[in-house]
């Protein structure tokens, strides 16, 4: 089955020139589109480059020479988190509503058995914790990704956020299996969080038992690198461990359940935030509290809004919905259908987060739905540019609060200009798989006919478009076309 997912994830990318992936012993490949956000915190100390020195300047193999070869100078800090954003003073780790804070002080829980790294993603260790992927190979790793062991600097945190699930508030909801490490700052001065998935429970586990499964596991730890080399905006995954602890899951909702193994993913991702953290604060009043969050994201990750400016919410509100829009193009573009598009589920970084019953349509079908809980078909891949204008609906109600009558108004025109962003960039994606270069009039009917005839022929979205970059120009003047 392994091999089999493997297999699947070389044939997303194939034909293009990548850097190994090492999974169970299975080498696939992935096309690297890097687009990383300069940035704080945690470093390998010994290691660390002047971050005044450019990639050019170093060159390949001097840069490869300052990857760490232990975890023993290598740190994490939560520091930057805890300074501005408040901590739950209950420091017991029990299921319980918190109010007024951002984060629990939370550590993982160990698993009873026998750890195994499963796998890792060369990229990640490399080129953002500028880690030697011999490091994965100790056991200070092992007991890293693990949770058995937390390295110095680092106060694990479970955030604390809410959100509207299949379109109803749900109230608290909160990282329920999930612990932040802490920020690193990599040689290139980016400032990555670093989030372990599975790793027990935590005061906002709800009915939960805070593990994940390794079934679910391995397709996140594959998805996760799989969009960041399709050029999506993602989360990534570092690695993936496996235990013999038991996890008892209902894999299809039909009250069936079965034995699985507990297995835990470290994920890096420059934020967790999503609009959930927002929500939580505006439904509970916490305006004071919404307003220090928001400052410190604009901040922190949007350098082009200036924190002291009176329409700064109004500006980051602009960036999110415009970011929103091209990152919901960029899954249609490949066919990926989230799955769980909840506002808990929408970074505010317009990145592609938390993967869960996700899939990658094949025969070409608007109404295809990956999540076999969803009855209702609210998040088929065709709805998926709705529910964005939904979730961001939702987040300006949260940021409605401290808005003045004005900046109200400028926001609501924004979010009304949504759906002319989702088109435009959706046309060109769609433009650029069919080769269509400049304007031209007949432009959106090529594009809407062949998706028609796509669906009236039930063809395969990723091979069709494969299969007619390969015709030559002869054929198309012959209309000579392969069947």
């Amino acid at each position: 089955m392994t091999q089999r997912i493997g297999l699947l994830f070389c044939c997303r990318t194939r034909g293009l020139r990548c850097p190994p992936l090492f999974l169970l012993g299975v080498t696939c490949h992935a096309v690297v589109l890097c687009s990383l956000l300069p940035g704080l915190e945690g470093s390998a100390r010994l290691w660390h480059l002047s971050s005044n020195v450019s990639h050019h300047e170093l060159g390949f193999c001097e840069t490869e020479a300052k990857l760490a070869l232990s975890l023993d100078f290598w740190t994490l800090s939560s520091e930057n988190l805890k300074a501005v954003l408040p901590v739950d003073p209950v420091k017991e780790n029990y299921v319980r509503k918190v109010k007024n804070c951002i984060f629990s002080i939370a550590f993982p829980t160990p698993f009873k058995s026998r750890v195994r790294l499963v796998a890792v993603s060369k990229e990640v260790p490399e080129d953002i914790l500028d880690l030697d992927l011999s490091v994965s190979e100790t056991d200070d790793f092992i007991q890293l990704v693990s949770g058995e062991k937390i390295v110095f600097g680092s106060i694990p945190l479970a955030h604390r956020y809410g959100g509207h699930q299949f379109g109803i508030w749900a109230g608290q909801l909160g990282d329920g299996r999930a612990h932040l490490l802490g920020i690193y700052m990599n040689r290139q001065g980016e400032k990555w969080e670093l989030q372990l998935k599975g790793s027990g429970k935590t005061p906002y586990s709800r009915n939960g038992d805070g593990r994940a499964v390794l079934r679910s596991s391995v397709r996140e730890f594959l998805c996760s690198e799989a969009m960041h080399s399709l050029g999506i905006p993602t989360s990534r995954a570092a690695s993936l461990v496996v235990s013999d602890d038991e996890v008892w899951r209902d894999q299809f909702y039909n009250g069936n359940i079965v034995k699985e193994r507990g297995a835990i993913v470290l994920r890096v991702a420059k934020s967790w935030f999503r609009i959930g953290s927002l929500e939580i604060l505006a439904h509970y009043g916490e305006l004071d509290l919404l307003r220090t969050l928001l400052d410190f994201i604009i901040r922190e990750h949007f350098p082009s809004v200036k924190v002291t400016e009176p329409n700064r919410y109004v500006d980051f509100f602009s960036i999110v919905v415009s970011k929103t829009a091209q990152l919901i193009a960029l899954w249609m573009s490949v066919g990926f259908a989230h799955g769980v598009c909840n506002t808990d589920n929408f970074s505010l970084l317009s990145i592609t987060i938390d993967y869960g019953p996700f899939g990658f349509m094949e025969a070409y079908n608007p109404d295809f739905v990956p999540n076999t809980s969803d009855d209702e078909r609210r998040y088929k891949i065709g709805n998926q540019a709705n529910v964005g204008m939904f979730n961001l609906n939702k987040l300006l109600q949260a940021l409605n609060p401290l808005l003045d009558p004005r900046q109200k108004q400028l926001a609501a025109q924004i979010l009304e200009g949504y759906p002319v962003l989702y088109y435009t960039r959706f046309r060109d994606l769609f433009k650029a798989k069919l080769g269509l270069l400049g304007e031209r009039k007949g432009d959106d009917d090529v594009i809407a006919f062949l998706l028609h005839l796509m669906e009236k022929t039930e063809a395969d979205f990723t091979m069709t478009f494969r299969q007619l970059s390969e015709i030559t120009q002869s054929q198309l003047e012959e209309l000579n076309i392969p069947q």
